[in-house]
């Protein structure tokens, strides 16, 4: 504890983001470059050093968030970064797109505003790259045992990863041209820049583990041929299957999934396409979900020129503060959050319907309405009480011709043809059925990410990644050093 009154004297100070009016006219990240590290330093001096770190139990990984917050505050980089690498794989990820479950738990924050944990972890994974702290850790023997990963999501690159350096050669299947996953194609540039991905990906080529792009399992690659191939196979395709809005109207033209817009929106930034073919330039756009997906889109829609973006959220405009009755400390509070997006929606007056920024909370919709020519043009929505029953006299449209759905993931795709081929379970939910050590019950077949815990946070998913690894290294050498720092069955605190 580098500064035992650095909590009392010091206030809490975030990243500042680029002016509003200048960073939707780029995709470059929102905040201020170099603004960050003349901050870090003492932010991190307002840890306590707790005797109870309750940010290591609401981080799944188990971040030792005290220990790299003291080295930071002493400016030992090179040790910060391994204290920060010896937990998490990819820290630059997690620095930029995790909501910081560890920020809720933190102790200070019972009283005070929360430690700025976040904002220190990505200054130290930054750091480390500038220093050459990150250079590649091949192993210095390989075991002789193959493993098929198949999926380049987070929680695929951090198994890959993590069994590599254990000596096992690894190969990754990616259906799309590029590794990366949802970051590479769901998650907008200015939220995490691809330069990011691209060198993390380097590091591992250069460590043995080995990519195969545009290679769909199940189809181009039989999935049982994989199994047959390798000693071990690990199922970390994600929950893609998108849950769909039934509601009349849906077959109108300009009604999209948001897993359908994001992609093309960054397959321009990768110079692929000139414009995306579903470009809100010009549209008045509807975003109907309130979580990060639907953000995502906000914030792209916002720089693409939507004459109007709207975002609606069926849940209650959240308060300001944490309801300790419902949701007391350490557990992550369902609290408003401006996020980079809603921000610039709010000072463009993106919406001039909306209730908040962009949103309008406790909203249903209750049908879409098009021209003679079949193009959705009208949103009609209801009020919602708590229990999310239509309020009387509420209901209204609001002009769309791009409505965009953000209503969240259930388990993996199922048109691929894995499931079938290698006979594997699904729970009623729609994920992959596993038991307590990431197994299919198929030998030598492993399950991890959201494939199988359902739609989560990225630190669970390179927490699934790490555990996976070690199980997966019991199962080919009978026993592992990899550590395991959650079990398939855990699940974020809650009440």
């Amino acid at each position: 504890m580098a500064d035992p009154k650095g909590f009392m004297t010091t206030p809490r100070q975030e990243w500042p983001r680029r002016p509003v009016g200048e960073r939707v006219r780029d995709w470059d990240d929102v905040y201020v470059p170099g603004a960050l590290l003349p901050l870090v330093g003492a932010q991190a001096d307002r840890c306590m050093d707790c005797g109870i770190p309750f940010c290591h139990d609401a981080c799944p990984l188990g971040n030792l968030i005290p220990e790299w917050n003291d080295l930071v505050s002493r400016e030992d980089w090179r040790a910060a970064s391994d204290r920060l690498h010896a937990t998490n794989n990819f820290p630059e990820f997690t620095g930029r797109l995790c909501p910081a479950p560890c920020e809720a738990g933190c102790v200070l924050a019972i009283n005070q505003p929360a430690v700025t944990i976040k904002n220190v972890e990505v200054a130290i994974a930054d750091r480390a790259w500038e220093e050459g702290f990150t250079a590649p850790r091949p192993p210095d023997r390989l075991s002789g045992r193959t493993v098929a990963v198949i999926g380049s999501g987070p929680t695929g690159l951090a198994a890959a990863q993590q069994l590599t350096r254990a000596g096992h050669t690894v190969a990754v299947y990616e259906k799309d041209d590029r590794i990366g996953g949802l970051m590479r194609y769901g998650i907008p540039a200015f939220k995490m820049e691809k330069r990011h991905l691209e060198r993390r990906i380097e590091q591992m080529r250069a460590e043995g583990t080995r990519f195969r792009t545009s290679t769909t399992v199940g189809r181009d690659v039989m999935a049982d041929d994989l199994r047959t191939r390798y000693d071990a196979v690990v199922i970390a395709t994600g929950a893609t299957e998108w849950r769909e809005l039934h509601v009349p109207g849906r077959e109108l033209t300009g009604i999209h999934q948001a897993m359908e817009y994001l992609p093309l929106a960054n397959r321009v930034g990768e110079g692929d396409l000139a414009a995306s073919p579903m470009s809100a330039a010009g549209r008045h756009v509807v975003i109907v979900g309130g979580g990060d997906t639907g953000a995502d889109c906000l914030g792209t829609a916002v720089r693409e020129g939507a004459a109007s973006v709207t975002q609606l959220d069926i849940y209650a405009m959240p308060g300001e503060a944490r309801d300790e009755d419902t949701e007391p400390w350490p557990t992550y509070p369902k609290i408003y959050r401006l996020s980079a997006a809603h921000e610039e929606a709010r000072e463009l007056r993106s919406a001039p319907v909306a209730d908040a920024d962009a949103r309008l909370f406790a909203a249903s919709t209750l049908r879409f309405t098009g021209d003679e020519a079949g193009r959705v043009r009208a949103l009609h929505l209801v009020e919602v009480d708590a229990d999310r029953r239509p309020v009387d006299g509420t209901s209204r449209s609001i002009p769309a011709d791009l409505v965009l759905l953000a209503l969240g993931f259930t388990g993996p795709a199922r048109e691929d043809g894995i499931v079938e081929q290698l006979g594997l379970t699904l729970e009623t939910r729609g994920t992959l059925a596993r038991d307590g050590d990431f197994g299919t019950g198929v030998p030598g077949v492993f399950a991890a990410g959201d494939a199988a815990r359902g739609q989560s946070l990225i630190v669970w998913a390179i927490a699934e990644g790490r555990a996976v690894a070690a199980a997966v290294d019991r199962h080919l050498t009978g026993s592992s050093r990899l550590p395991t720092p959650i079990g398939p069955y855990d699940r974020p605190r809650s009440v």
